[in-house]
């Protein structure tokens, strides 16, 4: 998955340390990231490229230091372009693809929160820990995780396969949803496949998580067994398509990026949790 980046060691510890004319920094204009095409794939503009000037430190990738620029308007360095972040994912630099995607993360909760939600004044750099501050209220704001969970619905040999409806993603997808307050993630996995195609689930189990900053998730993986009745009902408020699909009839995934993919051959062959 795009988080498996081993042997490369990626420390999300907050430090302060000047930037230096090697360390890389990721630039994002909204949905877009600013990138250079190289012979091993794109590649994003370093510290000698922009200056120091509006640079905040994001994390470590095993001796590399990465920042995010903060600043507005910007030169853009020469043979550097913006295109869009989430083409990250079919990007051959893997350790790229990762960092970006985190690096957008925090540029989301940069950008969203620059303004104090309980008193609304201006909020600052909290330089003791990755966390921005209200100089007024002292509201200290920590960046947004949005637990989810991803759901193979199992049957037999056949699996849920669903496509969303009007999301800029258009792939193959599983059953997936977002954590409510006061509710366990297996409380989730059993209200979003009843919501989304109208069926009950029993032996709800975990599989794996995973980080996707692309939209500030935390997608927990799930796989569960058809408790009944077949008969899809589909919310086509969310969804497109929903269909039960062979495990003979899924095709090979050849990217190996998101945890819906690898659910789906996990389960193609036969090596997810029964």
């Amino acid at each position: 998955m795009i988080q498996d980046i081993a042997p490369s060691v990626f420390h999300n510890e907050y430090t302060k340390k000047d930037p230096s004319a090697d360390d890389y920094v990721f630039i994002f204009n909204e949905k877009e990231i600013l990138v250079k095409d190289e012979a091993e794939g794109i590649t994003c503009p370093k510290v000698s490229d922009i200056g120091k000037d509006k640079l905040q430190f994001l994390f470590t990738l095993n001796d590399s230091y990465d920042y995010l620029y903060l600043g507005n308007e910007l030169l853009l360095p020469n043979g550097f372009h913006y295109e869009n972040v989430k083409n990250l994912r079919h990007s051959p630099n893997k350790l790229l693809a990762f960092a970006g995607m985190t690096a957008y993360h925090l540029y989301i909760w940069y950008k969203n929160n620059r303004f104090c939600g309980r008193c609304g004044a201006k909020t600052i750099i909290y330089n003791k820990e990755r966390a921005l501050k209200c100089p007024l209220c002292d509201n200290i704001i920590y960046p947004r995780i949005s637990p989810a969970v991803i759901v193979a619905v199992t049957n037999g040999d056949q699996i849920i396969i669903t496509r969303y409806s009007g999301r800029e993603y258009k792939g193959l997808a599983l059953i997936a949803g977002f954590c409510e307050i006061g509710e366990t993630a297996e409380e989730t996995v059993a209200r979003e496949v009843m919501e989304e195609v109208g069926l009950k689930v029993k032996n709800i189990r975990y599989y794996k998580s995973q980080p996707w900053g692309f939209d500030s998730n935390l997608l927990l993986g799930f796989y569960c067994e058809l408790d009944g009745n077949s008969s899809i009902t589909m919310d086509t408020s969310e969804l497109k398509t929903a269909k039960w699909i062979k495990k003979e009839d899924l095709e090979e995934d050849t990217e190996h990026v998101s945890l819906t993919s690898e659910m789906m051959m996990a389960f193609k062959h036969n090596n997810y949790p029964l």
